[in-house]
């Protein structure tokens, strides 16, 4: 079923927290269709093409990282929230890693997760604001969401291009973590920075020595020509 705000699939082997992501998400107006496996998910989401992917990490079979890596390597950039019940760090930086754009623990709110989906949803849709930023070899075209680095196109996640977006608006700007939280993810968490480095490692690891990005110890980052070049 799709409603107005568009399809969200819930990824999850657990009935009871299936049911009450379909309540609250329909609820809020999207539209759910729900899967307790990965292999059937994959084939699900590809033939609907939903709006956002609710996935558990700890699913029967192809478990929620393998279908995130399965998405990402298909060239499939729908937005991916993971769900885990397991709470510790790994399992966070590994799925930001394959290009999920967030990750919420068990138990959870329901109304937080919604608020996780609006919150990837206004990351991945195209921002009104017609302009094209360029510093030293990387360029962000704003208004088509795309990024060139020396002339060849790079492909980003929705979080990806909002992070180096937003650092590009101020040049030499510092931005503390805490900051990023905000203004990127829509949301701040202690314990959460660790989110926004995973993105920079992310982000330089696409861009390479041409990133943009400088590191500002004990502080945040900021966008500079040289990055973190000696």
């Amino acid at each position: 079923m799709t409603d107005g705000r568009g399809l969200v699939v819930v990824v999850e082997d657990d009935p009871a927290v299936t049911s009450l992501l379909r309540l609250y998400l329909t609820r809020d107006g999207f539209g759910v269709e729900t899967y307790g496996d990965g292999s059937t998910a994959l084939h699900a989401i590809a033939a609907h093409r939903p709006v956002a992917v609710v996935l558990d990490i700890g699913l029967p079979g192809t478990d929620g990282i393998e279908v995130c890596r399965r998405l990402r390597a298909a060239g499939d950039r729908t937005p991916v929230l993971f769900v885990t019940a397991r709470d510790d760090e790994v399992d966070r930086v590994l799925g930001l890693e394959l290009g999920a754009d967030d990750y919420v623990t068990k138990p959870f709110s329901p109304r937080e997760l919604v608020a996780r989906v609006h919150a990837v949803l206004r990351r991945a849709r195209p921002e009104v604001e017609p302009a094209t930023r360029t510093l030293g070899a990387v360029t962000v075209d704003v208004e088509r969401r795309r990024v060139w680095n020396a002339g060849a196109e790079v492909a980003l996640t929705a979080t990806e291009f909002e992070l180096l977006a937003h650092l590009l608006r101020q040049p030499g700007r510092v931005w503390r973590r805490e900051e990023l939280l905000g203004a990127v993810w829509g949301y701040s968490a202690a314990g959460g920075s660790r989110t926004v480095d995973v993105h920079v490692s992310q982000l330089r690891s696409k861009l390479g020595r041409t990133c943009p990005i400088r590191t500002v110890r004990g502080v945040g980052y900021a966008a500079d020509e040289r990055g973190d070049l000696p």
